[in-house]
This record gives C-alpha cells, sequence and structure tokens, in this order.
C-alpha cells in the first residue's frame, strides 16, 4: 500500500508535540494580527504612487519572514493546519497498518479524536 507520508506520530509523540504546535499556533495569529495594519498600510503607499521602503517594508518582510519559518516547521514534520482561525490540525498516523490523522483542535486540552484521510474533521472519531 502506498504511503501518502513519511513521517507518522504515535499518539504519545503528538501529544508530546502540543505544547510546541500551540506555542507556533499562537504565534502565527500574532503575526497575522501584525500582518493586517502592515498590509493595509504598505497597500494605501503603493496606491500613491510612493516608493515605498523604510520601516513599514522592512517589519513587513519580517513579519513574512516570521510566518513562513513557523509554517516551515509544520511543513518540515508533515503536520498539516486544516482550518488556521480553530487551530484544527492533523498529525499523519498509522492505525491498524492504514494511514489516518490524529486530529486535534487548539481548544481541546489532548489528541482524542482521529479520521481518515479522506473523511476529514466530518468523520472525527474517539479514539
Amino acid at each position: 500500500m502506498k504511503r501518502h507520508f513519511s513521517n507518522h506520530y504515535s499518539l504519545e509523540e503528538a501529544r508530546a508535540l502540543l505544547p510546541q504546535v500551540r506555542k507556533w499556533l499562537d504565534d502565527l495569529e500574532r503575526l497575522q494580527q501584525q500582518l493586517e495594519p502592515l498590509n493595509k498600510r504598505s497597500a494605501s503607499m503603493m496606491g500613491l504612487g510612493d516608493d515605498i521602503g523604510g520601516d513599514t517594508v522592512n517589519t513587513l518582510v519580517r513579519t513574512l519572514s516570521a510566518c513562513k519559518n513557523i509554517l516551515n516547521e509544520f511543513r518540515t514534520r508533515e503536520i498539516q493546519i486544516k482550518d488556521f482561525s480553530r487551530g484544527l490540525v492533523d498529525f499523519p498516523s498509522l492505525r491498524e497498518g492504514r494511514e489516518i490523522f490524529l486530529c486535534w483542535e487548539k481548544d481541546e486540552d489532548d489528541i482524542e479524536f482521529w479520521h481518515d484521510l479522506d473523511s476529514g474533521y466530518a468523520g472525527r472519531e474517539k479514539l
């Protein structure tokens, strides 16, 4: 059977990563809030035909770079963010020899659900 992921997490491994995943999601949320006014400001400057640069652009580039670095942490670990606003995250795992996702939301204390690769959130089942 062809595997979609090279990395599979046991429940214990995924649970051990939750504090870091929470921090990354919090950081992404904070950075997203910083991006909104920076995007508006730089867009208004470009709309006026101004030569943009300086602090606004430097801060925008640094903030985008920080977002990219955090998203890369998820990507390299093959942990998928399914819904950023809810903090919905899937960890590739194996169950009875087949690939599944361990499914977790930011407001949940622990990983308590799983679903098939194709079923998504609607197919969540209790572990």
